[in-house]
């Protein structure tokens, strides 16, 4: 089975793409393993495919999405590298891989993913939720379960499917979807791609939900999870293997979430130390902190979320500008400037 695994990101996510790639390859050598970039290398930093631990880098402006800068202008950084992952998976269907597997650039594997591979003889989509135990206390309830009530109740860091069937059926349903309502608006009844993914079970034969707890292992469930490393290095999780661990918000929120509910089980702050490390590691100098190429006008003035939003609503004003980046001879950043409403709007 041709198995192709990607993951979407910016190059300010490069280094945790790169943990993430280096060890897919140390347990999964046979696999394509794809670099999905929305982005384009900040200057001073010399870039070298051939010499990423990934087999093949994709661009999202080459994935034929229609008018690409003006539907990327509707988008933040989030919901751009998430609402790409759609149009990738529908593609790479369509080839000639037999699954596709995506990973957020922010987890790391721990052990072979070959059980999935095993699941996808009898389901053509795998999913696997944010929870798989209910929670006991108060405190874990309004962390864990009311948010994945807001977020979604599958995590989309991970999302196994196989070509054909219903599969297929999935990842054009799924394009479709990210390509016009992939949006973080909760009140609207949005979370980028994963409300959606509340529908699949409804929707589609052949789904099947992951609750081996060694999968997609957060904070978010680490109240339910105990972890264990032994004395051969081995690492399970409620006594299975740990699979892959999804290392959300690295910094001070990760941290403050992870205490929370790991407590005193010190197998997850070595898991951390690792994974901090690794990142240490293959960080770069030469990317800013945060970097984005699209953030900016391309004259360099910050464009302010209410900027794109106003794009995504305004029918009239993708219609007069057919590049809302440019600023040559105005653009959409003259006419917000002429409207009072560039600087105004960019807090």
């Amino acid at each position: 089975m041709k198995v192709t695994c990607y993951s979407s990101f910016t190059f300010s996510y490069l280094n945790r793409a790169r943990v993430l790639y280096s060890t897919l390859r140390r347990f999964h050598p046979d696999w394509e393993l794809v670099a999905l970039v929305t982005d384009h290398p900040p200057a001073g930093f010399r870039f070298d495919p051939a010499n990423e631990p990934f087999d093949r880098l994709v661009y999202a402006q080459d994935l034929a999405i229609p008018d690409f800068k003006a539907w990327l202008f509707k988008h933040d950084v989030v919901e751009a590298c998430t609402a790409v992952k759609g149009p990738f998976l529908h593609q790479a269907l369509a080839s000639d891989a037999d699954a596709v597997i995506y990973l957020d650039p922010d987890t790391a594997l721990f052990s072979s993913l070959e059980p999935l591979i095993g699941l996808m003889a009898q389901s053509d989509i795998l999913l696997t939720p944010h929870l798989i135990d209910p929670n006991t206390t108060r405190e874990s309830i309004l962390d864990n379960d009311l948010s994945a009530s807001k977020t979604g109740i599958f995590n989309l860091g991970f999302v196994a499917v196989r070509a054909g069937g219903e599969g297929l059926r999935f990842g054009q349903w799924w394009n479709d979807r990210l390509l016009e309502f992939c949006y973080d608006d909760m009140p609207a009844g949005l979370f980028v791609d994963q409300r959606w993914c509340d529908h699949v079970p409804a929707l589609f034969d052949k789904v099947k939900v992951v609750r081996d707890p060694g999968y997609n292992v957060a904070s978010w469930n680490l109240s339910q999870r105990t972890v264990a490393i032994g004395k051969d290095g081995a690492i399970t999780v409620n006594g299975q293997p740990l699979r892959f661990w999804h290392f959300t918000k690295l910094g001070p929120t990760g941290d403050v979430m992870t205490k929370r509910y790991a407590g005193d089980n010190h197998a997850v702050y070595e898991i951390w130390r690792w994974y901090k490390d690794q990142v240490t590691a293959a960080t770069e100098p030469a990317i800013p902190e945060r970097y984005w190429a699209y953030e900016t006008f391309d004259d360099g003035t910050p464009i302010a979320r209410a900027h794109r939003l106003l794009w995504r609503e305004r029918d009239d004003l993708r219609a007069r500008f057919a590049d809302p980046f440019a600023t040559g001879g105005g653009g959409f950043r003259g006419w917000l400037e002429a409207e009072g409403l560039l600087h105004r709007t960019a807090a």
